[in-house]
């Protein structure tokens, strides 16, 4: 038995139907244009774009760091970039603020730039293959430990 307070009517449950990860990042991706590495490098070389990198520090101390990225890990990205929020950073100037985000090959920041489309961050975008697309064409990393035995 259920217990309802007087004057309120029932809510059916949410019968949509679930979806898997790869329908879900379809859905996401169909939002916005995602960018290739070369045109997110020129756009922040250019000042129009923020480099934001999501990936977590293991992934960051083995393959290096895009030079100018501004490092926010994933857990911590709207409260950083939230135009209005209390804990952001001095670079979250507006909601019209270009923002290419990159994780490590461009899954994680699909979703994470759909989190910054609810926040009315409107122009960021992801870069398509992330990180690792960067690298694979040879565009600026610093650091990074030397792949060996």
């Amino acid at each position: 038995m259920s217990i309802r307070r007087p004057g309120t009517q029932d809510t059916a449950p949410d019968t949509a139907s679930p979806v898997g990860i790869d329908e879900l990042l379809e859905r996401v991706r169909a939002r916005y244009q995602r960018v290739e590495a070369s045109e997110a490098y020129a756009a922040a070389r250019a000042g129009e774009a923020l480099l934001v990198d999501i990936r977590y520090e293991a992934l960051r101390e083995r393959d290096g760091l895009v030079p100018g990225a501004l490092v926010i890990e994933r857990n911590e990205l709207e409260w950083r970039l939230d135009p209005q929020g209390s804990h952001r950073v001095p670079e979250a100037t507006g909601h019209d603020l270009r923002i290419v985000v990159l994780c490590n090959e461009g899954y994680a920041s699909s979703l994470a730039v759909a989190s910054l489309h609810e926040l009315g961050l409107h122009r960021a975008t992801d870069l398509i293959g992330g990180f690792q697309a960067w690298r694979a064409e040879g565009l600026p990393v610093t650091g990074g430990r030397a792949a060996g035995p």
